[in-house]
């Protein structure tokens, strides 16, 4: 097979599962000899830069949208970048366009096939919160029509959403997204747990994700409430940035578990934080199919979760984990003490909820053609 010539498109610079599914896979068909090229529609955290210098492929920000611009700044920016993703689409005469959210699917896709790129494939990826009911007809219908050629969906449970959006099921290929096999190293637990100020007797919980209304940050936070009742040498790390931080510091204040829960943060290496770890948590009201639970499982951790779309299939409740109903505070603190109090089922879960990424998810249907 002769190299191709990829565009990789994402919506937004930041520190997100699609952003990192975008990078990864940037990293794969660049070592696989194809020529690539990222390119994002705006950059939100000022990653660019970063970015660029740490990244060895060209990568392009669009600049078409800035959140601080008025109604006639923002048209002008649109156009803007719109005209700059046209030139390095005519430019670069790109043989596959890939896209990776319903901005970038609805924006990207149609510029491709306007300039002739021969495959055209779109990404969905979970709920998107308050998406507009016209914007989600666009989206499908572009789907349908064949300017988006194949819209590939993160879960079986991502693939009834798109076909409830309008989107029709032939148009449909699911690929469960996935990680990077790696090991956790026993010499990195000590270090990073003096980092985070955790005694070698104290339980560590880890989540990691945006600070986001999805990811239900706020419901862990409340359930420590009860578990250090139980656990009083329970402590629970939130790893990443979002706006909603604010917040659940306030509320963080409020239960005074100043000692139990922290906000790190970002981290650079996340393997090497869940090495930490007793066991690993992910509250979302809703999912696509998360990187970092996944992540999670690879590092043997045992999974509480809740029981949304995508997280169904990869985690077995009472196999590789416990999934309990999203929101539920009582149940997500009565998990982590489940958990807690059984050293031998945390250490047997984990060692399943590895064996299910490295083996794939075999817990999803096949779906595709019916």
């Amino acid at each position: 097979m002769k190299p191709l010539s990829i565009l990789l498109l994402g919506t937004q610079m930041a520190t997100g599962g699609a952003q990192k599914l975008l990078l990864d896979q940037a990293r794969w068909f660049d070592a696989h000899g194809h020529k690539v090229t990222i390119a994002f529609i705006y950059d939100r955290d000022n990653l660019f830069h970063l970015w660029k210098e740490s990244i060895s492929i060209p990568i392009h920000n669009l600049k078409a949208f800035d959140r601080n611009s008025n109604f006639i700044k923002q048209s002008l920016l649109f156009i803007s970048g719109v005209r700059k993703l046209w030139a390095l689409l005519r430019r670069e005469k790109f043989d596959a366009v890939i896209t990776y959210t319903h901005d970038s699917n609805t924006i990207g896709l149609p510029l491709a096939w306007l300039t002739g790129v021969h495959v055209r494939i779109g990404t969905h990826l979970g709920v998107i919160r308050d998406i507009p009911k016209w914007r989600e007809k666009l989206h499908a219908i572009l789907v349908n029509i064949g300017c988006i050629q194949t819209l590939i969906a993160a879960s079986s449970g991502t693939r009834q959403n798109a076909i409830k959006e309008g989107v029709s099921p032939s148009r449909i290929q699911v690929i469960p997204n996935g990680v990077e096999a790696f090991e956790v190293h026993p010499e990195d637990r000590e270090k990073v747990r003096q980092k985070l100020n955790v005694k070698p007797h104290e339980l560590l919980l880890v989540t990691v994700g945006r600070l986001v209304y999805e990811k239900g940050h706020e419901f862990l936070i409340k359930a420590m409430v009860d578990v250090i009742k139980e656990f009083p040498n329970a402590k629970a790390v939130i790893c990443g940035i979002g706006p909603l931080h604010d917040e659940l510091l306030i509320l963080i204040k409020g239960n005074s578990l100043e000692n139990h829960v922290q906000l790190i943060g970002l981290w650079d290496d996340i393997p090497q934080l869940l090495s930490a770890a007793d066991m690993f948590v992910l509250p979302s009201r809703w999912e696509g199919l998360s990187i970092a639970l996944l992540e999670g499982m690879m590092a043997k951790l045992p999974i509480l979760a809740t029981k949304v779309e995508g997280v169904e299939e990869a985690v077995q409740d009472s196999v590789n984990g416990l999934l309990v109903a999203p929101g539920d505070v009582q149940a997500l603190g009565k998990g982590i003490i489940q958990l807690l109090s059984n050293p031998q089922m945390r250490k047997q879960m984990g060692l399943a909820a590895s064996q299910q990424v490295l083996q794939g998810t075999p817990l999803m249907e096949c779906v595709n053609n019916t």
